[in-house]
């Protein structure tokens, strides 16, 4: 078993996709953990594909840390529950949000120093459209960001047990102030899901000969649409000060871009038009590269590809013996034909190197 941080055992407190990743992920490790959640059928699944064993109400139970993975609504009263029923325990929740969970804690009356001392709000930067423990991974935090909200009452020891569980778990702890959390994630992960959302509920009505030709453009854009409606509800609500500025910094893009569409011909229109596109660009261009380095273009190499097993796993054997780096990989299905249009991005510099031995080798590079 691999070195932890963390001794155990550790309760987990809701099994949905984040909590039962957590336990498949500790118990994994060796590591003794304990599941609970209102949902029996949600509970009894957590356990049967290997994330803890269930807690039995009354059981005796002194857990080194506690992990609330409740919905957003319900967090900090879960919180504060446990922070009662366990005196001993570091307790932390989870949640995509983090200062009303934290002002929940610390209005409750029964919530003293003590207890909020040992209380620290935590964020996995991760997740699937899926949810539920049958969707769970124990993977599923390995080598993503796990965001630490310690508040001014969190104890120097509690913050050290939080921290060891992202880094049991194959996470890279991140730093932050719950207002910052909640300012970034705003930004980053709740304005991308409303706006995803809102793209594809255009497609409600649209003819069915018009979906026909969707490529990956749309798929991309829309994927997080899958989501689950009832804990984005809860989401966005909890955050939604953060949320509302950025919104409403859209509205005003939206609005400049149908008033110069009203009139393109007017003087300027292109112009206007130009400066909307290549404001996306710079953007799109801010957004950190692989491993969190500073953003970085890379060339860009198409190969058609047979759509039969085998294919794409020869045609990385091949780039990998010719001693080429994948900086990425993208996918697209050909509509009406047996073929995908495989993209390979690479560093410039090796650019013609690849396509130079995968032409060599019978591969069709659409140039």
């Amino acid at each position: 078993m691999p070195t932890t941080h963390l001794a155990g055992p550790i309760l987990v407190i809701g099994t949905g996709l984040l909590g039962t990743s957590v336990g498949l992920g500790l118990s994994q490790r060796g590591l003794s953990v304990r599941l609970v959640d209102p949902s029996p059928s949600a509970q009894v699944v957590a356990q049967d594909i290997g994330a803890g064993t269930i807690h039995v109400p009354g059981t005796p139970l002194a857990p080194e840390l506690v992990v609330v993975g409740a919905p957003p609504d319900v967090t900090a009263q879960v919180v504060v529950q446990a922070l009662l029923d366990y005196p001993m325990s570091t307790v932390v929740d989870i949640a995509s949000v983090k200062g009303s969970i934290l002002n929940g804690v610390r209005n409750d009356p029964r919530i003293t120093t003590e207890h909020l001392s040992r209380y620290v709000g935590t964020h996995p930067m991760s997740g699937r459209e899926k949810s539920g423990p049958a969707a769970a991974r124990g993977e599923l935090f390995t080598s993503m960001p796990w965001v630490i909200c310690a508040h001014e009452d969190s104890r120097g020891d509690a913050v050290k047990t939080a921290e060891a569980l992202a880094i049991d778990l194959g996470a890279t702890v991140s730093r932050m102030s719950a207002g910052d959390h909640d300012q970034a994630v705003a930004l980053i992960s709740h304005f991308p899901q409303v706006a995803s959302s809102l793209i594809a509920s255009r497609l409600l009505n649209a003819p069915g000969h018009s979906l026909a030709l969707a490529g990956n453009g749309l798929r991309d854009t829309t994927r997080i649409a899958a989501s689950d409606p009832k804990l984005w509800i809860q989401i966005l609500s909890h955050n939604a000060d953060a949320l509302l500025p950025i919104l409403r910094g859209m509205r005003e893009d939206l609005d400049r871009l149908v008033h110069t569409l009203s009139a393109p011909s007017a003087p300027g229109a292109l112009l206007d038009l130009a400066q909307l596109m290549g404001e996306g660009n710079a953007g799109q261009g801010r957004i950190p590269g692989k491993h969190g380095a500073p953003p970085q273009a890379f060339a860009l190499v198409t190969i058609v590809v047979k759509d039969k097993p085998g294919q794409v796993a020869r045609l990385l054997a091949d780039i990998g013996e010719a001693g080429i780096n994948v900086e990425d990989l993208r996918m697209e299905h050909s509509a009406g034909h047996q073929v995908g249009l495989v993209d390979i991005s690479v560093i410039p510099g090796r650019r013609e190197e690849l396509i130079t031995v995968l032409s060599a080798l019978g591969w069709k590079v659409a140039q």
